[in-house]
């Protein structure tokens, strides 16, 4: 674990700091220093010549780079502290210059839309398949991605999800093969997908499918710090340019905690990943059929798989679909929170998701189930009224780039139909937009924003905070 080692050389050395921070090792903010202990303060360090540096790394974090790089078999490996949205946007920037097209489903996170919006990439949207049972997205078919390449062959890229927040996952390694046929590069979000590296008999992951980039959550099922990610390269790219793409955005003051707990996390899957996704399978099975014997939920895995749409499903998900109980998954998720103490990782329209990792234990799996069981008991009613599902097929009429820097006037919402929406609405988490930079506002989209708000979905993007107007387009 070079980062670690190197930090803790440095602690012994006991080096006067006439650098930044400014809190010099936590002695000038001591209130902080009480808040987060003297141990984080005194490692929270800026770049300098034993500890390497981000930008430009030359030896810890360079040697740090090629370990992580074998552990999850890429050509090359980046430390990402500003989030996965930061490695999203870099696969992006790093396919596809202003103007050029890129193939990939609508269900995307907003970071791949923003990525649209800072570098001139032109969307071309392969609308998923649904499921109306249990009202989610699903994958990409291989036939709609061969209609889009046959139909845009100048593409530079296709981005695929692996896995959804769901735990849906497309024919990857297939879509790799036809686009590479083609001349193109497959881009893949893992933001969910860590585990598939270190853990058995799960979906196949980016990087042995032949994906040319991955960009992968650490944090979420990887156990570092939140906003700690990777950024995985394959064989076909050129690793000195991706990096200047991440230098574009990404900060020149890279915090060593973050740093830290990407490596010693690393280092954690690499030797015991096997063993803790094992255990991880087995808790969220467990949990499954424990909820599936309580009535009308449906916690959903393998038994979807298609071959197609659902090509494989990620088992370490816990989706739970709500709608047979008469509630929305935000009213589940919100009750959960606010009467049982338990914090789920989402809510929508029609399910939850409980992100199962191997921090949790089964007594808390328990916890979750009896809330879940007393809250059918409670709450149940007719489920007649509710929304089936949230994905709208997307009408583009201006690229997304051009609709957000476009002049634009704000409308109220209910007088915004027909227009060209200039900005995001998503219901955050998972951060997937229901309207996004130069589509079209509808009557179904309108329908379906006001639907969300009522059900109580925490919504974000519009400029107007309590999202009663949103800026379209202005008409000559």
């Amino acid at each position: 674990m070079p980062i670690m080692e190197a930090l803790n050389e440095f602690k012994r050395n006991r080096l006067v700091p006439f650098d930044v921070p400014g809190h010099k090792r936590g002695k000038g903010n001591p209130e902080l220093t009480e808040f987060l202990g003297e141990r984080c303060m005194t490692l929270d360090v800026n770049s300098m010549k034993p500890l390497d540096n981000l930008c430009h790394p030359v030896s810890v974090i360079k040697e740090a780079e090629e370990l992580a790089a074998d552990a999850f078999g890429a050509k090359q490996a980046f430390f990402m502290v500003n989030g996965t949205t930061s490695a999203v946007q870099t696969m992006v920037l790093s396919a596809c210059k202003k103007g050029e097209k890129i193939i990939l489903p609508r269900n995307v996170h907003r970071s791949v839309i923003n990525a649209m919006i800072l570098g001139g990439a032109i969307p071309v949207y392969v609308n998923p398949e649904t499921n109306h049972e249990i009202g989610i997205s699903l994958g990409m078919t291989l036939s709609a991605v061969t209609k889009a390449i046959r139909e845009n062959p100048d593409a530079k890229a296709i981005l695929v999800n692996n896995p959804t927040y769901y735990g849906v996952c497309s024919n990857l390694k297939a879509i790799v093969e036809l686009a590479h046929a083609a001349g193109m590069l497959v881009l893949a979000d893992e933001a969910h997908g860590t585990h598939f590296y270190f853990g058995e008999n799960m979906p196949i992951s980016g990087m042995a499918a032949g994906a040319d980039m991955a960009s992968v959550s650490m944090h979420k099922s990887g156990g570092s710090l939140t906003q700690s990610s990777f950024l995985l390269v394959g064989a076909g790219m050129n690793p000195g340019y991706v990096r200047q793409i991440i230098n574009l955005t990404q900060t020149t003051s890279g915090s060593y905690l973050l740093l830290s707990s990407l490596d010693i996390s690393r280092k954690n899957l690499a030797v015991n990943g096997k063993e803790i996704f094992a255990k991880v399978t087995e808790m969220a099975q467990y949990a499954r059929d424990e909820i599936n014997q309580i009535g009308d939920y449906y916690a959903y895995s393998k038994e979807l798989i298609n071959g197609d749409t659902i090509f494989d499903f990620d088992a370490t998900k816990l989706s739970i679909n709500t709608l047979n109980v008469g509630l929305a998954g935000i009213e589940v998720y919100n009750i959960l929170r606010d009467e049982y103490d338990i914090q789920v990782e989402f809510g929508d329209v029609g399910n939850i998701l409980a992100y199962i990792s191997v921090g949790d234990s089964q007594r808390n799996l328990e916890r979750l189930v009896s809330a879940l069981a007393e809250i059918r008991r409670i709450y149940k009613k007719d489920k007649a009224g509710m929304l089936q599902y949230e994905y709208i097929n997307p009408a583009v009429a201006v690229a997304p780039q051009e609709a957000f820097y476009a002049e634009k006037e704000a409308l109220p919402l209910e007088k915004s139909g027909g227009r060209i929406c200039s900005e995001f609405v998503m219901c955050y988490p998972p951060g997937i937009p229901i309207l996004a930079p130069g589509e079209m506002i509808t009557k179904e989209i309108l329908d379906s924003i006001e639907y969300v708000k009522d059900k109580g979905c925490f919504l974000t993007g519009p400029e107007d905070m309590e999202i009663k107007k949103l800026n379209v387009l202005k008409e000559d």
